[in-house]
């Protein structure tokens, strides 16, 4: 059992992660279970927006900065490989650039024409295999040291709450991708429907969203 009480601060692009105090005591075990299971709720939901797409449709620049589904996945590979591996003194085995490889960055946002969906996949499985090796094998306190944020000193508990927060605005992203591609929404494959089966409710609830908007406005 342990008391937690620091409080994270603001780093850079990738910022460090805040939290609130705690005044009573946590049961690490509960805790990191907790996280573990989160991770992956979102590590599934992103998966799960590729289902039932061909290649291009994985690929393709769906935003004007050019976001992707493949390219979701390659990124949360590639930045899980970090957190969850050098980070925490477990290099991951993967072919992953170091964080330090300028000419590198924003390569992992986009699936090169050499890349397959399977090298991809692949990556990422393999990646969190070995993250959750290391979630597994270190307490929540377990020290760390994050190049990019200031301050660099952190611990298994402090990255589990960065990667469920990143995991989870990416699979919201991903959500919105694929919405727009073919109308598909829902948490997970096994949960998704198209918007067109229900086409009349969902022009409903546009039309009202749009009435409302226009109303604020004043037009």
């Amino acid at each position: 059992m342990t008391k937690r009480t620091r409080i994270g601060t603001s780093g850079s692009s990738h910022p460090r992660p805040t939290r609130s105090c705690s005044t009573g005591p946590v049961d690490d075990e509960a805790a990191k279970a907790l996280l573990r299971a989160t991770l992956d709720s979102g590590r599934d939901a992103v998966l799960s927006k590729l289902e039932g797409l061909d290649d291009y449709d994985v690929r393709r620049p769906l935003t004007p900065t050019a976001t992707n589904l493949l390219g979701l996945v390659k990124h949360l590979a590639t930045w899980e490989s970090r957190y969850l591996g050098h980070v925490l003194g477990r290099p991951c085995a993967e072919p992953v650039p170091p964080w330090e490889d300028r000419s590198a960055r924003g390569t992992d946002s986009w699936v090169a024409e050499h890349e397959t969906r399977d090298d991809v996949l692949t990556l990422f499985a393999r990646v969190r295999e070995h993250a959750d090796a290391t979630i597994a094998a270190l307490p929540l306190d377990a020290p760390g040291e994050v190049p990019w944020w200031r301050p660099r000193e952190t611990t298994l508990f402090d990255v589990l709450v960065h990667l469920v927060a990143e995991t989870s605005r990416h699979a919201g992203h991903a959500d919105i991708l694929r919405e727009t591609l073919d109308g598909v929404i829902g948490t997970d494959a096994a949960r998704s429907v198209r918007v067109a089966d229900d086409a009349d409710s969902w022009a409903e609830r546009w039309a009202t969203v749009e009435r409302t908007a226009r109303a604020a406005r004043g037009a």
